[in-house]
């Protein structure tokens, strides 16, 4: 088995207020930066798991995304290789 590193990005769904993305927007003007059109935080996972194929360890980090990592009411997700 190799180590595949993997990456899990998870966000707020479009039609789920962001009150956090919303802050920042309305903080930049005022630090001197222009204002963002749109703007969303979301959450950033670096995985680093034991798999025998890339396959393998993008089907057992979209299972720990499902379970753990995301919230599939309000959130999406994507999962890639590093």
């Amino acid at each position: 088995m190799a180590a595949v590193k993997i990456v899990v990005d998870v966000m707020l769904k479009p039609e789920i207020l962001d009150p956090q993305g919303q802050a920042v927007s309305n903080a930049l003007p005022n630090l001197g930066f222009a204002t963002a059109g749109s703007l969303r935080i979301g959450k950033h996972v670096e995985l680093e798991l034991e798999a025998d194929t890339d396959r393998a360890a993008l089907d057992q980090a979209t299972r720990i995304a499902e379970t753990l990592l995301a919230n599939p009411v309000i959130e999406d997700f994507t999962v890639r290789l590093a």
